[in-house]
């Protein structure tokens, strides 16, 4: 099958509680991980979807093939290999202070390598998203990522750096590696435009990455909205209000998912922007990564927009 959207990562099992972690506190079992939520919006974005990634030959590998069917995902490229299954245990604050206990190393996920990569047939997709956290997960899952660079005939590329898995030098070394080959590039002002590009701006720090050679940058600024940076010159998207807050987990993977899909699906990059904020601020009223996943024609009522 030709997908129209491939999303390269980490699968991961959440577990989840609204109280704050300790003995005996009740936690409800989801799948997450950056690469299921992108996927997810991906999806519900009208894209033929597929996740390449590893995961645990076990029952929970049964769960996350069912999830990921669930949430109209194929599951073709995803490889069941023996191994402990990565995990994370979050306390989620609807006003943003979650609390992240990650349960990784050595996982499935990060035994991800080229060969997986190659197998896929990236080349005839028409989109390709990865992120910085797939990248820190070990040697060979960076190895895997620079592959789909080279393969990709549309590469949407999320930073996401988690300073928890590496350090900003080798994070911004993947993205210099990786931005001359990307349509897209998403990098978070002010933090993570601060460890990886040197600056708190968000129009220099657009302007940095399209001097590493990106087509577009698409820089999120939390409430203040999206910058907008190509050789068109730069647009402001406004952020759009979130009718609930409930749990910011997954809101920019909603956007990057949804943005790569309405590229591909023949929108402008402003349109599969204000597409992607719409989807983002609606994320945030479920619980968990992919506890609210939009429609696309959600996302349109949200942002008053009828067709």
């Amino acid at each position: 099958m030709t997908f129209d959207v491939v999303v390269v990562g980490e699968v991961l099992v959440e577990l989840a509680s609204d109280r704050a972690l300790g003995d005996g506190v009740p936690l409800t079992l989801g799948i997450s991980g950056d690469v299921v939520n992108a996927a997810a919006a991906a999806a519900a974005a009208g894209a033929r979807t597929a996740v390449l990634a590893r995961i645990a030959d076990d029952e929970l590998g049964d769960v996350i093939e069912a999830r990921l069917a669930e949430l109209g995902i194929d599951t073709s490229l995803v490889r069941r290999v023996r191994g402990q299954q990565g995990a994370y245990v979050v306390h989620a604050d609807p006003h943003g202070q979650r609390e992240f206990v990650y349960l990784r190393r050595g996982s499935a996920g990060s035994t991800l390598a080229p060969e997986d990569v190659v197998a896929a047939g990236l080349e005839s997709a028409g989109a390709v998203l990865t992120t910085g956290v797939t990248a820190a997960l070990s040697t060979s899952a960076r190895a895997a990522v620079y592959e789909v660079a080279q393969r990709a005939s549309c590469l949407v590329y999320d930073p996401n750096f988690r300073p928890r898995l590496t350090t900003a030098a080798e994070a911004a070394g993947v993205l210099r590696a990786l931005a001359p080959r990307a349509r897209v590039v998403t990098p978070a002002a002010p933090g993570e435009s601060s460890a990886l590009l040197g600056t708190d701006d968000p129009g220099l720090a657009a302007r940095i990455v399209l001097g590493l050679g990106a087509e577009a940058a698409v820089v999120t600024r939390g409430g203040d909205g999206v910058l907008v940076v190509d050789a068109a010159g730069p647009r402001e998207v406004p952020a759009v209000p979130a009718p609930r807050l409930v749990d910011q987990t997954g809101a920019g993977d909603s956007l990057a998912g949804t943005l790569t899909a309405r590229l591909v699906l023949g929108d402008s990059l402003d349109e599969a922007v204000r597409l992607g904020t719409a989807a983002a601020s609606l994320v945030l009223g479920g619980r968990g990564g992919t506890g609210l996943v939009p429609t696309l024609a959600q996302m349109r009522s949200h942002l008053g927009v009828t067709a």
